[in-house]
């Protein structure tokens, strides 16, 4: 049979009929080094508009995983296609080598910083351990294929980047933004460190759930406010017995550090008379929440003597539980009636709503807990118990007042550290603060005007029509320009950016 292959005029390829791409993708890498792609993709851009991609840098422990290939190669896309459209597209990686998880690693190894090496050498073991993560993961995105300048990446632990923060810190403290006070933040007691968000996991938890009473101090105070159901108050119609405020809480160790209880200012609340264990009482709680509270006493026979709104109660001094002193009523828009009784026991020092709403009152941001989840020494009635394991402790010391109202076990979800599985707390510790509001006097120029970060802010005008500076408008006005300026894809990135700047007092 006559074969005619010869014949025909086929199209001839060198390529390879088999991709091979494990063997091959190496050998494309290794001559697009050679050649020193990117670095002659960087002088023929010499001159053209600008992109810059502002890479937010992963960190520098363990090998890259799924989410880091993903990331890179999303943004290798965007580069290198912002360059075939003509512009200069320079991409510069860098590493996140400060942190915890770190510090963990290199423990492991070393020991703890004070305890089996001192301090100077624990840092540069863990300087070393970061530059070996760095090493390593780099030869892995530059395996995917992403182009930049991986010989002169920045790090956060190169010594010029963590000057330029010194320096940028100096001219924040010139200007007199930077204070120091305290924030509840979550806490690991196994780490005896702050966690991130990012570090913090959700498991379900048996706690102890209690209602406590807060004893009025003044209950003329009260009569003045409410509303009757019938009648003039007088006699039988205010109902007989002490008047307490009922509070619901699932963390009976933050009571320590009580300084007041919440109600919502347009909630209505009900003035309850019923039989507790001592007698008649009448309880303060929150009307929408009256059946469910009272059916969880296993109280049937209560009435109502008298409504008024939590606005209305705001400033009533209440008796600490177990502690001889006064705290106040106060408002807050966290509290509601998903729980609970609607009164809300406030511990600044345990609580980020706490936190915030105490700011507003000036309540002194308590915390009598130590990095090991131990009470301090002068906290009196608990010092030296750890807390998840002193809330017996507390109930008893409740019920011998006479303040405890109703105890019970709730299964619900509690956050966790996620290296130990273990519960953690909310406890405010010593932090430094960035002022979003104020002046930037430190910002002068050379004949003593205030000046911006680039210059004057035109949106920002005076009554002269001149724009203001930063020393004039504040960090958040500066901010809230310089997100009007720029552009945002999508439009509810703006929207979110904003929101978190405009209404929070510090960073």
């Amino acid at each position: 049979m006559t074969d005619y292959k010869a014949t025909l005029n086929l199209p001839q390829t060198d390529f390879p009929m088999r991709g091979n791409l494990a063997k091959r993708e190496p050998e494309m890498l290794k001559r697009w080094q050679a050649m020193d792609l990117y670095g002659r993709l960087r002088t023929q851009g010499e001159g053209r508009d600008k992109f810059i991609l502002h890479d937010g840098p992963p960190y520098a422990n363990g090998d890259i995983h799924i989410g880091h290939a993903v990331n890179k190669v999303l943004k290798d896309i965007i580069v290198k296609a912002k360059t075939l459209s003509g512009f200069d597209a320079p991409y510069v990686p860098g590493w996140d080598c400060h942190g915890l998880p770190i510090e963990l690693n290199v423990e492991k190894k070393v020991g703890k910083a004070g305890v089996k090496v001192d301090a100077s050498t624990f840092r540069q073991a863990c300087r070393d351990y970061a530059q070996k993560q760095v090493d390593g993961q780099r030869e892995d995105f530059k395996r995917l294929g992403v182009f930049g300048d991986w010989d002169n990446p920045y790090l956060t632990m190169d010594f010029q980047y963590e000057a330029d923060i010194i320096r940028t810190l100096g001219r924040i403290i010139e200007a007199g933004h930077l204070h120091k006070g305290a924030k509840p933040v979550h806490w690991c007691t196994d780490c005896g460190s702050a966690l991130a968000e990012a570090e913090v996991e959700y498991e379900d938890k048996t706690s102890t759930a209690i209602d406590v009473r807060f004893p009025l101090l003044d209950e003329s105070a009260l009569w003045t406010r409410c509303h009757h159901v019938e009648g003039r108050f007088g006699g039988g119609h205010k109902g007989e017995g002490p008047v307490s405020v009922v509070i619901w809480t699932t963390t009976p160790w933050t009571l320590p550090a009580n300084q007041a209880v919440a109600v919502h200012p347009e909630l209505d609340y009900a003035v309850v008379q019923s039989e507790g264990e001592h007698g008649p009482e009448r309880l303060i709680l929150a009307e929408a929440l009256l059946k469910d509270t009272m059916a969880r006493y296993e109280r049937d026979d209560y009435r109502v003597v008298a409504y008024c709104r939590g606005a209305d109660l705001e400033g009533l001094k209440l008796g600490h539980p177990f502690y001889p002193c006064e705290v106040p009523v106060i408002l807050g828009d966290h509290v509601t009636t998903e729980s609970g009784t609607g009164c809300v026991h406030t511990a600044p020092g345990h609580g980020q709503e706490d936190f915030v709403v105490g700011q507003k009152y000036h309540l002194p941001v308590h915390n009598p807990v130590g990095g090991n989840g131990v009470f301090l020494p002068d906290t009196e009635l608990f010092a030296g118990e750890y807390v998840l394991k002193a809330n017996p402790h507390v109930v008893e010391v409740l019920r011998a007042k006479g303040n405890l109202v109703h105890e019970a076990a709730l299964r619900h979800s509690y956050p966790h550290c996620w290296r130990h599985k273990t519960p953690i707390i909310f406890r405010a510790t010593p932090q430094w603060f960035i002022a979003m509001d104020g002046v930037y006097p430190g910002l002068v120029g050379n004949k003593g005007e205030g000046i911006a970060m680039d210059g004057v802010y035109p949106d920002l005008v005076g009554n002269k029509g001149q724009g203001i500076a930063m020393d004039q408008a504040g960090l958040r006005q500066a901010a809230m320009v310089e997100i009007e300026k720029t552009q945002w894809m999508p439009d509810w990135g703006q929207a979110r950016i904003k929101g978190m700047i405009e209404n929070r007092p510090d960073w």
